[in-house]
């Protein structure tokens, strides 16, 4: 799927309406991880210097389509004007006159922020009206916003209809083209690393892994289920028993399809998911009735690590443990420090692995974390995101 870029069309004078994902983390106030903001900061600085009059747009949170303070924009202005440097223009609303007159002042190369769009209901629901009312301000649509790529809303999708042409940032192009280098076009062996809690939320990207990736790791909370359908105890653990079967199938495909598929074969065990807890091991063999088994054992981070030593591609998704935990963060910092010294070509999607990566102090290790966790996975699922799907399609 080939679209038009923010760098093949005229951006000169223009009203530039750039769809960012500024849905950053606080804490008393402050942003504690300015990342999406400085993902975005290349496409956005691009289009200044182009003599763009640039509109920002996002999201912030889940605020249903109510006003709430906690969730407005107004908090991030002064993060984005740093990390842009120049002085940032805040709208109190996304659409109305108001919003409208600072756009028309807007000189070239100055920057608007508007207030969350999610501050309206319609957003969500991509109505018609409301996306016109956003278009209403642009001669240009950029999306940038991978994270809510996988959403068919009006600042997504629906604006795209009454704006053309609407391109891709640099943050989204980058975003799919290393998917792209990594699932569709990957050097081989492919390996996929699995992990996180239940089958039931990576069913769809186990099954469509298995038609592209020659190694397979499955480790988290995840992997007690397909032990549960081989047989096994496996103590007092995820277990999700409307996914046996789905389980014995993922396994069945594996051998039919010939791909290495591995799980661990030792664990971490606890009498509790604490940072004082008592530890010990167990084979995969060996856990019984009432044990907890919070993360991977060594055994196990030895076979994973030797599975993958050959993979000239590697994606993961999801931790192998409860890693916010110390006595249960080995499996995963096991993993990390692996992909970290490979030479394979290694992405990072899902949350909760990029914040293991970055926790680690090993992002600049890898060749690319993404920003989008649904999104993400929906590729990783073999979906099509509304948001890509709505773009100009280039020549």
């Amino acid at each position: 799927m080939k679209k038009l870029s923010l760098d093949q069309v005229d951006l000169g004078g223009k009203r530039v309406f750039i769809r960012v994902d500024f849905n950053v983390p606080f804490d008393n106030g402050n942003v504690t991880d300015a990342t999406r903001i400085e993902r975005s900061a290349p496409t956005i600085r691009y289009a200044m210097q182009k003599g763009a009059k640039v509109i920002i747009a996002s999201h912030m949170g889940r605020p249903k389509g109510e006003v709430k303070p906690e969730f407005s924009l107004r908090q991030v202005v002064d993060v984005v004007s740093k990390h842009l440097d120049t002085p940032v223009v805040f709208a109190e609303d996304c659409i109305g006159e108001e919003t409208q007159k600072l756009v028309e002042t807007l000189g070239d190369g100055e920057v608007l922020l508007l207030e969350n769009v999610r501050f309206h209901k319609q957003e969500m629901d991509n109505d018609p009206g409301f996306a016109k009312k956003l278009a209403a301000l642009a001669d240009v649509y950029v999306n940038d916003a991978f994270g809510a790529a996988h959403r068919a809303h009006a600042s997504t999708e629906g604006i795209t209809r009454f704006v053309q042409p609407s391109v891709s940032g640099f943050l989204l192009k980058k975003e799919i083209d290393y998917f792209n280098k990594s699932m569709e076009n990957p050097q081989r062996p492919l390996a996929a690393i699995l992990g996180g809690a239940k089958v039931s939320t990576k069913l769809a990207a186990l099954e469509h892994l298995m038609d592209k990736c020659d190694i397979m790791l499955v480790g988290g909370g995840m992997a007690f289920t397909f032990l549960k359908a081989m047989g096994y105890e496996i103590g007092d653990n995820i277990l999700e028993t409307e996914m046996l079967k789905s389980a014995e199938k993922i396994m069945a495909k594996s051998r039919g399809e010939n791909v290495k598929l591995y799980f661990p074969v030792d664990f971490v065990v606890a009498d509790a998911i604490d940072e004082n807890a008592k530890t010990d091991l167990a084979t995969y063999q060996e856990l019984t009735c009432g044990q907890l088994a919070p993360d991977i054992g060594p055994a196990t981070t030895e076979l994973f690590r030797l599975a993958i030593k050959q993979a000239r591609t590697i994606i993961w998704n999801g931790p192998m443990g409860v890693f916010e935990k110390a006595p249960f963060a080995n499996g995963t910092n096991a993993m990390i420090d692996t992909l970290a010294k490979s030479s394979a070509l290694t992405v990072i999607g899902g949350g909760d692995s990029v914040l293991a990566v970055n926790m680690a102090g090993v992002g600049d290790k890898m060749d690319f974390m993404s920003t989008g966790g649904g999104a993400f996975l929906e590729l990783m699922e073999g979906k099509e995101l509304p948001g890509l799907a709505a773009l100009t399609d280039s020549d």
